[in-house]
């Protein structure tokens, strides 16, 4: 009883359920050799059983793997057995319950290894002993193996240690995703760079079909994405929902992150990416740079050939995602101006009441059509405070509803619809004074004439 017992615990019961679980597995196995001896197949003589895992929830092991404690660690596991041990937890985890109609504490438990307890933490010392016991390198208990938690906690040196000893770049955890699409952080970009040294598939698709550059760029790490390009990632191919990573990176783009995910784009420019494909909802890279507000990525995209007027799935245009993110953007008027420079039509009256708090996005938008559009929605818009602080330019405006502007005016007009889309590269390329350049332009004044 004493040699079968389960050494990490104190428990008596506990080791003597293991231990009815260990004669269980043994009188399985006792019972398929006898079948196997008793027909003549081949085939069925080879058929094994494999050896259940020893579950241990003892503190004190628990204790030594989250804290890398060495020597206890190697007091602890000492033979393969207890090296390739389930570990599990228990805590207690809010949940919903519908039938009391509140949330309540419900006790969850949760499987890892070992070697993924102590990899994810960068323990090297332990996980290479517990390798030399015999760890199971790409064991999945709890659904990821040892490399994917080394490389979603960017621990190098156990990524390199892992790999030494023979762990498979490319191991897919049961939601199907690969070590490199784990590397979701800065700190990861080494992790990235062993995976690939060693094999790691620069193209292979999670279970959502997205690749390790869709990854990078969803999360504009600039670094990560030039190493997947230089390493043969493709920029063409496309997520389950048809995104490509151009695509997710102007998505990601929110404003705490705008100049990273510039950054990433650029570079997928830069490699050949089409700003023109659109894809969930017919939205395009452009769509999402404007719905977040972002002129300068909008510009880059504008730059390299997105279509300023291509509408979405629902008939948006640019524009209209921009009018429709207005008050939040910084600079609203530099977006609606670098649309309106690149061929973007003038918004429909309706959509005017987005910026109407906003004095130098309304006058862009209003000296793009020959006549200040009779509209009541933008000026009923307008808050009590901002009509004051910006009086002139308002009053302005509303003098000018369905009047004829100035002759100037409509000159602007005729030449920025002779130049269309190449508005803003002809005007830097013509011998204009710069005041004239400024005008074409759409240059704010504070008024409208």
């Amino acid at each position: 009883m004493a040699g079968q017992s389960f050494p990490f615990t104190t428990s008596a019961l506990r080791s003597l359920r293991l231990q009815r679980e260990w004669l269980e597995w043994e009188d399985r196995r006792r019972a398929v050799a006898r079948r196997c001896r008793s027909h003549r197949d081949p085939a069925e003589a080879r058929v094994q059983l494999a050896k259940p895992h020893r579950r241990c929830r003892d503190p004190a092991v628990h204790s030594a793997l989250f804290a890398g404690d060495l020597q206890q660690v190697q007091a602890l596991f000492q033979d393969e057995e207890a090296a390739n041990m389930i570990v599990e937890t228990v805590s207690n985890q809010l949940a919903w319950s519908a039938e009391q109609g509140f949330w309540v504490l419900t006790p969850k438990t949760k499987q890892t290894a070992p070697l993924t307890i102590v990899a994810a933490r960068g323990y090297t010392d332990c996980a290479r002993h517990l390798i030399l016991q015999g760890a199971e390198l790409d064991a999945r208990v709890g659904g990821q193996a040892a490399l994917h938690e080394a490389c979603a906690h960017a621990r190098p040196d156990c990524v390199r240690l892992l790999l030494a000893f023979g762990a498979r770049a490319n191991v897919l955890s049961e939601e199907g995703a690969a070590p490199l699409h784990l590397c979701t952080t800065p700190e990861s970009l080494e992790c990235a760079k062993l995976l690939l040294d060693a094999g790691a598939a620069v193209n292979l698709a999670a279970g959502d079909e997205a690749t390790p550059l869709h990854v990078a760029a969803a999360r504009g790490l600039e670094a990560h994405v030039a190493l997947y390009l230089a390493r043969g990632a493709c920029v063409d191919l496309r997520t389950g929902r048809g995104e490509t990573a151009l695509n997710v990176a102007c998505a990601g783009a929110e404003p705490g992150a705008a100049g990273l995910h510039e950054a990433a784009a650029r570079r997928l420019l830069e490699a050949g990416a089409d700003p023109r494909v659109a894809g969930r909802k017919g939205h395009s890279p452009l769509h999402h740079a404007c719905a977040h507000g972002h002129s300068y990525l909008a510009e880059l995209l504008l730059r390299h050939g997105a279509q300023a007027g291509a509408p979405n799935a629902a008939g948006l245009t640019p524009l209209d995602c921009a009018l429709q993110a207005a008050s939040d953007a910084a600079e609203p008027e530099v977006l609606l101006a670098a649309l309106l420079d690149h061929g973007a039509g003038p918004a429909h009256p309706e959509m005017l009441k987005h910026c109407a708090n906003c004095p130098r996005a309304l006058e862009v938008l209003l000296n793009a059509y020959p006549c200040v559009p009779s509209c009541d929605a933008w000026l009923r818009a307008v808050l009590p405070e901002v009509w004051q602080a910006h009086e002139a330019f308002y009053s302005s405006a509303g003098r000018m509803v369905n009047q004829p502007r100035r002759l100037q005016h409509l000159a602007r007009l005729a030449v920025r619809a002779q130049l269309g889309d190449r508005c803003r590269e002809a005007a830097a390329r013509l011998p204009l004074p710069p005041l004239l350049r400024d005008y074409l332009l759409l240059r704010v004044e504070g008024r409208i004439e």
